[in-house]
């Protein structure tokens, strides 16, 4: 016998919908029989890549974020939305790129994580970056006031305790990669 899921959809509509992300609205029944009405928002998968260079620095890149109002230090990140089925280690390779001007000649897939999994549907795939070799970055219109710099890796870790990182995905990769003895 096949267990019933824990909520059922009854029905789906799109609320909201752009070029990078799309809201819907569903409603549901739970398993008791009640009903309620469940938001998802529905973006692209992207990937985070943790540039790691001989010295044992990481690149990192700052940039300003709109929504939160401040300039951010994260690892390199990114979507291809007109692509969104792409190659996921051809997309780490894409974003590197553009937004360091590196290239690397070894990509470790270090594993796959949920975003915001109570009420997203997008996920990412962490990347280590070695043996890189500088490059030209190709900025997008939207990435004009990136800037990169590399950071001991003990730094890294100071500006997290110290609040100074704060982007969720960044902290996360840079504790798998660690738990994972890749850092």
């Amino acid at each position: 016998m096949t267990q019933r899921p824990d909520i059922e959809t009854l029905a789906t509509r799109v609320v909201y919908e752009n070029r990078w992300m799309r809201v819907r609205e569903d409603e549901i029944r739970y398993r008791d029989g009640s009903t309620g009405i469940y938001g998802v928002v529905v973006k692209p998968n992207f990937v985070v890549i943790a540039p790691l260079d001989s010295d044992g620095k990481l690149h990192l890149v700052e940039q300003y974020r709109y929504p939160i109002g401040i300039r951010s230090w994260e690892f390199p990140q990114g979507a291809w939305e007109g692509q969104p089925d792409a190659d996921p280690l051809e997309l780490a390779r894409g974003e590197l790129r553009e937004e360091t001007g590196l290239d690397a000649g070894e990509i470790i897939h270090a594993g796959h994580l949920f975003q915001a999994c109570g009420y997203a549907t997008q996920s990412y795939n962490i990347y280590l970056a070695r043996n890189l070799r500088r490059a030209e970055a190709r900025l997008e219109a939207t990435e004009q006031d990136l800037i990169t710099r590399a950071f001991a890796t003990g730094e890294v870790l100071d500006m997290v305790q110290q609040g100074v990182i704060k982007d969720a995905s960044t902290i996360a990769s840079l504790g798998l990669l660690r738990l994972k003895g890749l850092l």
